[in-house]
């Protein structure tokens, strides 16, 4: 209430109060109820800001706890591992395009060699792909890393790859390299905010940082993070909008945990009416010969039989369950979880008690479109990583490519194949790939594809196939495409081996 309302209502409540209610109905037919200061947006303030100048003071913060979290969450782990498996899964498959087939073949053998941890990673620990796994990990939970680009020797090439976490980068270095530029964060930027260098602490081998930090430029730096909104310079963990609601969940199993084990417990209290010992049996029983018995060494045992102390009472402890609700609790908190990170209830949780095949194909198809982002802004990585892989390859003298330079297009020309994840239903899937073949839906290019093959090395296996079995006497044709001239495969084996297919194991013949 403003001075003046005091005013009003300090000469008549009843006017103030009026007053306050046409108030409040001219507030909501002006404005938006999101934007109201009623009763319940009463605690609710906010205030407009550059998304840089909002995460400043909050990065380190949530990254330490989404940290917390991924050592001691297992709902956390659950989110990563989903991330990783569908994301990285077993990995990528280069296909070289120079439009040369022998040279496709030997760049890409090449690239197999380099992806191994003593050629691709200054460390000689990590394999290429284990790197891809652990930049989707230190991604969703730190909100980036920083890979360099480094020419150094040891493996195949002069060509290796360096991983740094966010926290390295020197937030104290205020001075750019080039007038006109800013630092923010130990992240240099032109006046477009394009990054142009990268200002990292360096570290003793014990770990203490030194004095000088070292500068790497942008071109030699791949920055892995997402930018939600232009005014985001730096990272933000991925878990934010899940951080507090696992942390309520820990808590809330950890209550549980702790009734159940009080539930799992029974015992006695002894009543006592008198502090004066009894007569007769009880006596002999009796502590000190005073006729009090002493319960203290009693244990309560199947069978069991025993006198008390005259006046003695007891009163049994028997705890019930508390946690009859947990599991619903839980199932609908993951599922919020799953929500806000963008993944179905059942890729999280792994539960599919309730799911049947049409409501898992949906999800997973939705789920895809999620770990498309991911795999979108991973394949600039790999591309970018591939014709730096050439181009070192070339100045080593590994490939040798006379007019590499002049036309460095046609060398670095590539596409990436995903390796596919198992069917949920092969008979199903394989049918509606058949109807999308037919149809002209899709082509054989697009069906190899989403398997993770080339479609010229599929038809080259078929043909060899082909081949082999007619050089055997055994139409393949039938066998693969379920057509032929001749009888099926299988009846042409059983023929072959007396009527028992299975006869021609260990059979010279």
């Amino acid at each position: 209430m403003s001075w003046f309302d005091n005013l009003i209502a300090f000469f008549s409540p009843k006017r103030a109060c009026e007053r306050a209610m046409w108030k409040q109905e001219w507030d909501a037919v002006r404005g938006y109820d999101a934007a109201g200061h009623t009763r319940a947006n009463a605690n609710w303030r906010v205030s407009n800001e550059s998304e840089e100048v909002t995460a400043r003071y909050s990065r380190d913060t949530i990254r330490a706890r989404a940290r917390d979290l991924e050592r001691n969450s297992d709902i956390i782990q659950a989110v990563l591992h989903a991330f990783k498996r569908n994301v990285v899964g077993r990995g990528f498959t280069l296909r070289a395009m120079t439009g040369d087939d022998v040279l496709d073949s030997q760049i890409e053998q090449l690239w197999k060699r380099w992806c191994r941890a003593e050629n691709c990673s200054v460390t000689g620990e990590q394999s290429f792909l284990e790197i891809l796994r652990m930049m989707v990990q230190r991604k969703k939970v730190d909100g980036g890393i920083l890979i360099l680009y480094r020419n150094v020797r040891g493996g195949m090439i002069p060509f290796q790859l360096q991983c740094l976490e966010v926290d390295e980068l020197d937030q104290t270095q205020t001075v750019p390299r080039q007038k006109g530029n800013f630092v923010s964060g130990g992240v240099e930027y032109t006046p477009y905010n394009k990054p142009v260098g990268y200002w990292f602490r360096q570290y003793d081998i014990e770990g203490q940082p030194l004095q000088e930090p070292f500068y790497v430029r942008a071109e030699d730096v791949f920055f892995y993070k997402s930018r939600y909104r232009p005014s985001l310079l730096r990272e933000v963990s991925d878990l934010a909008p899940i951080v507090t609601r696992i942390r309520d969940i820990n808590e809330f199993i950890t209550a549980v945990a702790t009734k159940e084990r009080v539930a799992a417990s029974f015992g006695l209290l002894i009543k006592k009416t008198s502090s004066a010992g009894g007569n007769g049996r009880s006596a002999a029983l009796s502590a000190g010969g005073r006729g009090q018995v002493d319960y203290a060494s009693k244990r309560i045992f199947p069978g069991m039989i025993m006198e008390m102390g005259v006046g003695d009472d007891a009163v049994v402890i028997d705890p019930k369950d508390a946690a009859n609700d947990a599991a619903t609790f839980l199932k609908l908190e993951q599922g919020l979880i799953a929500a806000g990170v963008g993944i179905s209830y059942e890729a999280l949780s792994r539960d599919m008690n309730h799911a049947n095949y049409s409501s898992a194909r949906q999800n997973a198809l939705e789920d895809e479109n999620t770990y498309a982002e991911e795999i979108e802004l991973l394949s600039v990585f790999l591309s970018e990583v591939y014709e730096n892989f050439v181009r070192s390859a070339v100045l080593s003298g590994l490939l040798n490519l006379p007019d590499f330079w002049r036309d460095q297009e046609k060398y670095l020309a590539h596409t990436w194949i995903k390796t596919p994840k198992k069917w949920i239903d092969p008979v199903k899937e394989a049918s509606a790939d058949q109807v999308a073949l037919r149809s002209g839906q899709k082509t054989f290019q697009d069906l190899q594809a989403e398997k993770g093959k080339d479609w010229r090395e599929a038809i080259d296996e078929m043909a060899e196939a082909i081949a082999y079995g007619k050089e055997k006497g055994i139409d393949m044709g039938g066998v693969l495409f379920g057509t032929g001239t001749g009888t099926s495969g299988t009846n042409q084996l059983s023929a072959q081996y007396g009527g028992n297919p299975d006869a021609g194991e260990g059979n010279d013949g």
